[in-house]
């Protein structure tokens, strides 16, 4: 293979390399964003919930027959 061929070779590969870093990077403050907002979502229900039942509710507790 040419030095020019394996130049171009590597400069193809950097940008990819750059454009799926950017993919990555959006993916993760997407991720992120999503992360708080379920938080938030599982929040409310929680509180509705409570109110509703009068009782304080655990979501990651097991049931009992575990």
């Amino acid at each position: 293979m040419s030095d020019q061929k394996i130049e171009e070779e590597l400069a193809h590969l950097r940008r990819v390399t750059e454009e799926l870093s950017d993919v990555v990077a959006r993916q993760a403050d997407e991720i992120d964003r999503l992360a708080r907002h379920l938080r938030l979502l599982m929040a409310r229900a929680a509180e509705q919930e409570a109110a509703e039942t009068g009782g304080t509710v655990f979501a990651d507790e097991r049931p009992p027959h575990y």
